[in-house]
């Protein structure tokens, strides 16, 4: 059995067209969905997850405000930025992309970002009203890994989801979004002792450990959903995810590749809770 494949970046375009139809309408009653998106620093990933996200949003009509700083951007200044773009009505949604400089608290940073426009959902406030099971803003990754397991048709509930992660935005909210489509959900790490037995047993499994070779094939059960958010290197410099992907495809049911999985997923989500936030205000 090979696995059918979970194409991302089909199922982005997808959803992207959707989002360009919800903002078109919006636009033309003279209220525009815009994106302001800050970048500090000259970190190389940074420019380009920038640069993708920007594009995307012209694509899909939605207006995006890219404001670039110096590394030496003072943490005083970057709030005083924020405080201003909170205000602008013209504004649906503030990002600002991580790594911050050191000597800039991320936290301060994400708190700082009006719940209303905290579009990447890393927000406390945000995590709580996830929670608790209330609308918000979900985290983007976590988001589009549940469009992509909803892509197979497959009834979550009552089936045994695995995350492979616990990190605050990906690891955690997975969990919690699964949760709340009645799946019965196992959440594993570093420190848990055979990884393969807790996988073996699961119908979904989501890698988000960011370590290559993470799940073998000899860890996944049979016709299983497995998605891929990992980004790592082969010895070849080539991109990988977490999962063995040739080998694993000859087991799971499902199966997101690295790359055109996750990742095209993360920015169409971005852009959908752009919209629906531009939609409330």
């Amino acid at each position: 059995m090979t696995a059918q494949i979970i194409d991302g970046s089909q199922l982005s375009q997808q959803i992207r067209a959707e989002v360009a139809q919800r903002a078109a309408a919006l636009t033309a009653k003279g209220k525009q969905p815009g994106l302001a998106v800050i970048l500090v620093g000259d970190d190389p990933a940074s420019h380009v997850y920038v640069r993708n996200k920007v594009k995307a949003c012209e694509e899909a009509g939605i207006r995006s405000v890219l404001e670039k700083y110096d590394a030496s951007l003072s943490e005083a200044d970057l709030l005083k930025r924020i405080e201003a773009l909170n205000q602008d009505p013209t504004i649906h949604g503030i990002l600002v992309q991580m790594p911050l400089p050191p000597h800039i608290s991320a936290h301060k940073v994400i708190e700082a970002i009006s719940t209303a426009k905290d579009v990447d959902g890393y927000s406390v406030l945000s995590a709580g009203e996830l929670m608790a099971g209330l609308p918000g803003f979900r985290p983007c990754t976590p988001y589009g890994c549940m469009k992509m397991i909803e892509s197979t048709g497959i009834d979550l509930r009552g089936k045994h989801a695995v995350v492979i992660g616990r990190s605050n935005t990906v690891g955690k909210p997975m969990a919690l979004l699964l949760l709340q489509a009645n799946a019965t959900v196992t959440i594993c790490h570093s420190g848990t002792p055979d990884l393969g037995y807790h996988t073996r047993q699961a119908d979904v499994v989501v890698a988000a450990v960011g370590r290559r070779n993470t799940l073998k094939a000899d860890m996944i059960k049979p016709g299983a959903v497995v998605i891929d958010v990992g980004i790592n290197q082969d010895e070849n410099g080539k991109l990988c995810g977490d999962v063995d992907f040739a080998n694993a495809k000859e087991v799971a049911g499902y199966i997101s590749p690295v790359p055109r999985g996750v990742g095209p997923m993360t920015i169409a989500m971005l852009l959908v809770n752009t919209i629906e936030s531009a939609e409330r205000s």
